[in-house]
């Protein structure tokens, strides 16, 4: 069950911007995690490529979290659908993690293998699954609500 609000139209549309914005930013940070992910895969011996790709991957990574905690849900939204918005946060977090993992063995060992990107690659698919789950989650608690409210409205 959504909570009504008296907003004007004019904050209802400020408010639909600014969810879209920080959607789009979050959609741009996961674009920046596959794009700093799949280069050095490319060639992993050339470090100088696996140091600008290792930045770009924290930049996305960054960018998601930020996006997923400040813009996180609607206050209208129901209690679940504000708990799933939260659940695409942590994916945020996963892909921190991911990030400080990347920094550390890149800090610690002289040359980068597959191995030692091991603990990246992990964390980014726990965070791109958090993400798809909650994804799909969110778009099937929403529909059904609208169904619900739909019946509901018809029965008055």
């Amino acid at each position: 069950m959504t909570k009504e609000k008296n907003l004007t139209p004019q904050q209802a549309a400020a408010r639909q911007r600014r969810r879209r914005a920080f959607e789009s930013a979050a959609t741009f940070g996961l674009l920046l995690l596959a794009v700093g992910l799949v280069a050095p895969f490319t060639d992993i011996e050339n470090l100088k490529l696996i140091a600008i790709f290792k930045w770009i991957f924290g930049a996305g990574a960054l960018i998601y979290t930020v996006s997923r905690f400040v813009g996180g849900a609607d206050p209208d939204d129901s209690l679940r659908v504000r708990r799933l918005h939260r659940m695409e946060a942590w994916a945020g977090i996963a892909f921190c993690i991911a990030t400080f993992f990347w920094f550390y063995n890149a800090t610690r060992l002289q040359y980068m293998s597959l191995g030692s990107m091991r603990d990246t690659v992990i964390f980014t698919l726990v965070g791109a699954l958090i993400q798809i789950i909650a994804s799909w989650m969110i778009a099937s608690v929403r529909r059904k609500e609208a169904s619900a409210s739909d019946d509901h409205a018809q029965n008055k």
